[in-house]
């Protein structure tokens, strides 16, 4: 593919990322999309046949990079648990952070079109089983020689995923508890993400 074509294709995708994520599936328009993009209608189908292709190519490539990072922080056998953990943590919030539309729209998605949930399943199992096994050999080993409590590993990272998550979903609605937080996200994410760490670490050390 040339390199204007390329660009062509990047700048639908962005266009289209924006649409599905804004309006979900259902309501996400290929006319709006090649609109934004500054495409015509045909040139879009051109690239990409239907908008269910469109569709599964971006939310591949979002699972793509989600995976990619939490493992890039996690399947590091060489560091400390501790520090794995942490780096995991971190990694997984900034991905949340520059992404954080999409935990909504794939909870709506999974409401509003079940047939989606074992394909979503699907990606994520791929990672997961070889990540989370991994994980508890470290845990179990840490809990033996002392170290940390017992910890199954499928709590574990359901607690971080919560704990990351939930900020970005839930602050319009706790918004208003915030304080002098609430005039600036960026702190209140800045210091969410520290808090965050320390909350799964402390849960990690032997009472």
């Amino acid at each position: 593919m040339t390199k204007p074509a390329q660009n062509k294709e990047l700048t639908i995708l962005e266009a289209a990322e924006r649409e599905f994520l804004n309006k979900g599936f259902a309501g996400a328009r290929t006319t709006s999309i090649a609109e934004a993009a500054g495409v015509t209608h045909a040139m879009l189908h051109y690239y990409f046949r239907t908008k269910e292709q469109l569709f599964e190519r971006i939310l591949d490539e979002k699972m793509r990079l989600m995976s990619q990072s939490v493992l890039t922080a996690f399947g590091q056998p060489d560091l400390p648990l501790q520090e794995r953990i942490r780096d995991g943590i971190e990694r997984h919030f900034d991905f949340i952070a520059a992404n954080p539309d999409l935990p909504r729209f794939i909870v709506n998605e999974v409401f509003s079109r079940p047939e989606r949930y074992e394909a979503m399943r699907n990606r994520v199992r791929e990672v997961a089983e070889t990540l989370m096994r991994d994980i508890q050999l470290g845990l179990d080993a840490s809990a033996a020689r002392g170290e940390t409590e017992r910890v199954d590993v499928r709590m574990l990272l359901l607690d971080i995923i919560s704990l990351n998550i939930f900020p970005f979903i839930a602050l319009p609605v706790v918004e208003p508890i915030l304080g002098d937080l609430s005039g600036n996200r960026e702190r209140f994410f800045e210091l969410r993400r520290a808090e965050n760490v320390e909350i799964i670490l402390r849960r990690l050390k032997k009472v």
